[in-house]
């Protein structure tokens, strides 16, 4: 069962409410049609439509979301995630520091009877990790990719975290993203050697502090929108928080994110251009050490997350029982391989 309100996503209720709330961001009759949901996540839904506006029909994106419930003892509770008003508002920063995002309509209020989301354009393009790696139609981009995710990663950081409109973000540097995700392996006590290893070596090769910055939190292919042309948008900001200037890079360059292409940046291009990118978004280069860190511990990271999926699915620890966290749960062993072929010396 979805931890979203079944009432407020319902598409009985969307479509009854939907007109309100396009009057209230277009203008125009807020006529609505082609109503679709497109996702049934766990902690957002996502629906596509047209809308009748001041100036003609307008196709848009609608995402609910909601905090998820936890137990008084999960650590899950204090990993970093935005919400609704609280994602919109980093989108906005972000607009402002140059990154693509989608454009803003309008901010859910408690008015709407939607929960908590936004109202954004639909922005053309494909955010399909493995059609941007390997359809012909992305073949004249795909050597440029790898310089615009980094100089893409540079604007980010150059949004003003200390601004009032960001004070919820939680500040989460590789040694307090260490402790969070040994707190949550520990918390499921589900034992394994492989995800030992990787917290331990993760010990031994802490980064050492460095001034904070906006990090995404899941800066990867399949959360970027990209067309023939390039990148369109930058989607999926719920883990945004402020931490490290590499972590982003490193992410990025995990090999679950690269869809089976041969390059380490997204399947698709070299960490030198990468590199490169982000020196011109950001003013200073990036540290190549640091960003091994964020990649080999990304392989923890992402086999942790994937445990938790499959315990939700479990329902051991009070979660969901969908289909969805039942393979992502399955899939716990793929990181671990890559993160010993990482140790070993036998990765890309």
């Amino acid at each position: 069962m979805s931890i979203l309100d079944d009432t407020i996503t319902s598409p009985t209720h969307v479509a009854a409410r939907l007109p309100a709330l396009c009057r209230r961001a277009l203008g125009g009759s807020g006529e609505v049609r082609g109503l679709a949901r497109l996702t049934g996540g766990a902690t957002k839904a996502t629906w596509r439509l047209e809308a009748e506006g001041a100036e003609g029909w307008r196709k848009l994106i609608l995402q609910q979301s909601v905090d998820p419930p936890r137990a008084p003892d999960d650590p899950k509770s204090a990993m970093p995630r935005v919400v609704g008003d609280e994602d919109a508002a980093v989108m906005l920063a972000a607009a402002s520091a140059g990154v693509p995002v989608p454009p803003l309509r309008a901010t859910l209020t408690p008015e709407d009877g939607l929960g908590r989301g936004y109202l954004v354009d639909l922005v053309p393009g494909e955010a399909s990790g493995r059609k941007i790696v390997a359809a012909p139609d992305f073949a004249g981009v795909r050597p440029r990719l790898a310089a615009q995710y980094g100089e893409i990663v540079g604007r980010i950081q150059q949004v003003d975290i200390t601004a009032p409109a960001l004070a919820f973000l939680q500040p989460f540097g590789p040694r307090e993203t260490l402790a969070s995700y040994r707190a949550v392996y520990d918390y499921y006590d589900h034992p394994h050697p492989a995800i030992a290893l990787g917290l331990k070596w993760a010990e031994a090769h802490l980064p050492p502090p460095q001034p904070p910055v906006l990090v995404h939190g899941d800066y990867r292919n399949g959360n970027v929108m990209v067309d023939p042309g390039g990148v369109t948008a930058v989607l999926d900001w719920e883990l945004a928080h402020t931490g490290d200037p590499m972590e982003d890079l490193g992410w990025l360059c995990v090999n679950s994110w690269r869809y089976g292409g041969d390059g380490p940046v997204g399947g698709f291009g070299a960490r030198e251009d990468l590199f490169a990118g982000y020196e011109r978004g950001a003013g200073r280069p990036a540290d190549p050490e640091v960003v091994r860190f964020w990649e080999v511990f990304g392989h923890v990271r992402w086999a942790i997350m994937c445990m938790m999926k499959g315990e939700s699915h479990a329902s051991r620890h009070g979660g969901e029982r969908t289909m969805e966290a039942f393979a992502i749960g399955r899939r716990t062993e793929e990181p671990l391989f890559d993160l010993i072929r990482d140790l070993t010396g036998q990765a890309a």
